[in-house]
């Protein structure tokens, strides 16, 4: 069961935690980066300011 495992309140180990962190982050970076480089296409396109 879940209350045999010790660690943090999200019952993740130390380990799991920073893999869940590197892919979590990893994602992120690259979501933003899209958004980034799709936010600069369309104000190329048609500037809204």
């Amino acid at each position: 069961m879940a209350a045999d495992r010790t660690g943090s309140l999200s019952g993740l180990t130390e380990t799991e935690a920073k893999e869940f962190h590197g892919i979590f982050m990893t994602s992120f970076i690259g979501f933003t980066v899209v958004a980034i480089v799709a936010h600069v296409l369309v104000w190329a396109w048609r500037p809204w300011l």
